[in-house]
């Protein structure tokens, strides 16, 4: 499993908290399983945070029917990704997962106002969204951290899929 660090232009010299998250990435035929924010037209890998009393293939599990009603069973983890932004340490684990079965959504209020839909696009499109990462840095250091988070991660899984 290979670990990635990514330094915000925006860091402090010091971390002070650190949050915990695990995403999924799910493809099938070619298609890859998104979270998309409708309102804002931000695409995500499913996923969040760690919560207490759970290992980070049950984040992943617990995160992806929240966000997108499937049910995924993770089959390897492949990166852990180090971001630092402003005083925060964030965590990242990917797990490389195929679709089990249908669950429910269960969307936070935040996620109902910023109209989280799943959708399945085309992995190379999907890369090509989060490859204009750098095109956010004027706009949003949030938006453009997060697509280079996502862009790092795809890259990752197109070598392994290569590979094997």
């Amino acid at each position: 499993m290979k670990e990635i660090q990514i330094l915000g232009d925006n860091r402090f010299e010091a971390f002070t908290k650190t949050r915990i998250g695990s995403r999924s990435v799910t493809v099938r035929d070619g298609m890859i399983l998104l979270s998309h924010e409708t309102v804002s037209g931000w695409w995500l890998i499913p996923g969040g945070g760690l919560e207490a009393g759970e290992t980070p293939e049950m984040c992943c599990v617990r995160e992806t029917e929240e966000e997108t009603g499937l049910i995924v069973r993770p089959l390897k983890q492949f990166l852990t990704l180090y971001e630092y932004y402003e005083e925060y340490r964030y965590i990242s684990h990917y797990f490389l997962c195929e679709a089990a079965g249908k669950g429910q959504m269960r969307l936070t209020e935040a996620e109902i106002r910023r109209g989280l839909e799943p959708e399945w696009l085309p992995l190379q499109e999907a890369v090509g969204i989060f490859s204009r990462h750098q095109a956010y840095a004027a706009v949003s250091e949030e938006k453009r951290g997060s697509y280079l988070r996502e862009y790092t991660a795809l890259e990752e899984y197109l070598k392994i899929a290569k590979s094997s």
